[in-house]
């Protein structure tokens, strides 16, 4: 807008040949700026010029290369530089893999500075395999020099005295950089520690032995080898803490005998449910028996009667019969009158 309302100034005043010669030089300026904002935005200048003052050589045209490959060159000449401050012979080809392999390549670099000054052999091919991995590298190197304490959840173990303790430990590791690739985690580490701690409480004939050395579950612990197969090398487990939970045995054998007297309850019942069955059946035969002598005693008279129309029996002995039916009849009275009653019985007097 500037330069239009210029070039239309000086063209009121000056020749034709003058206003196109101003136009031209108008648009040469115009094009320079394009093409300067371009080469600005294409090539880093300013980081350009930042590693060249580092003593790190990196070339122009890797520079377009990597904007061309939208890749941000920031995120890989920054930890370039720090590299061959450190001493480190890291190129700019490496850097740039790692970065389009989705890697950390700024924490790479960290941990590879941590590795050497702590006298810790990692190339960058393990240490670029490992960030792969999803692990983080630069803490790996860090808890190499420095173990790191895991605390395990309270564990709850039962002794062969039925009595249950409740122990939480503190175990020391370091990473184990060669196993760090394929190695399990903390979480296996803690599973391991509660496992034997479980297996150590319950091979103890009481619970008193454990109180009394809790340095037995440590060293029974660390004799099985849990760190076998881990990222992680153990250098101490150590016991926090050791509390008496519950008496599980006694409740136990409470719930057994509980158990054991439900069932003869019901062994109990059953054996009386058969005894009123059986009962039932005896009375039902009485009956039976009752009715057929009822029966039998109603076809006496007729027989008799028979007998005496034949002559198989005589009048003599039929009164004779009578009389013996008579004193019977008399003594079964005399003998329930003179058993005493239930009442009379409980008091010791007889019935009046």
């Amino acid at each position: 807008m500037f330069s239009s309302l210029l070039a239309a100034s000086y063209a009121s005043s000056l020749g034709e040949a003058d206003v196109s010669s101003v136009l031209w030089i108008v648009l040469a300026i115009v094009v320079a700026l394009i093409l300067i904002t371009v080469f600005l935005r294409f090539v880093p200048l300013g980081l350009w010029i930042t590693s060249l003052a580092a003593g790190v050589h990196v070339s122009i045209s890797s520079l377009i290369g990597m904007r061309l490959r939208r890749i941000q060159p920031k995120r890989l000449v920054e930890p370039l530089i720090k590299a061959r401050k450190a001493g480190l012979d890291i190129t700019l080809p490496k850097l740039e893999t790692h970065y389009l392999a989705g890697g950390n390549v700024d924490r790479v670099i960290n941990a590879l500075i941590a590795a050497q000054r702590s006298n810790i052999e990692m190339p960058f091919e393990k240490a670029s395999a490992i960030d792969l991995a999803g692990r983080d590298v630069l803490q790996a190197v860090q808890m190499s020099v420095t173990p790191k304490v895991i605390e395990t959840p309270v564990v709850a173990a039962i002794a062969k005295d039925g009595i249950e303790l409740r122990a939480k430990a503190r175990v020391t590791v370091r990473t184990n950089i060669e196993r760090l690739v394929g190695g399990a985690g903390e979480e296996t580490i803690i599973a391991r520690v509660g496992e034997g701690i479980v297996t150590t409480v319950g091979s103890s004939e009481t619970h008193k032995q454990v109180l009394e050395n809790p340095d037995l579950i440590s060293r029974t612990v660390l004799n099985k080898g849990l760190d076998a197969g881990t990222a992680y090398e153990i250098l101490s487990i150590d016991i926090a803490d050791v509390d008496v939970g519950r008496n599980v045995g006694a409740q136990l054998q409470m719930d057994q005998a509980q158990a054991d007297l439900h069932i003869a309850q019901a062994r109990a019942e059953e054996r009386r449910a058969m005894a009123v069955a059986r009962e039932q059946e005896m009375k039902a035969a009485v009956q039976e028996m009752r009715a057929h002598v009822v029966e039998a005693e109603a076809d006496v008279p007729k027989a008799l009667a028979a007998a005496l129309r034949e002559g198989k029996l005589g009048v003599m002995e039929y009164y004779h019969m009578k009389n013996v039916i008579a004193d019977t009849e008399m003594r079964d009275g005399i003998a329930k009158a003179a058993t005493p009653t239930s009442s009379s019985a409980d008091t010791g007097h007889p019935k009046k």
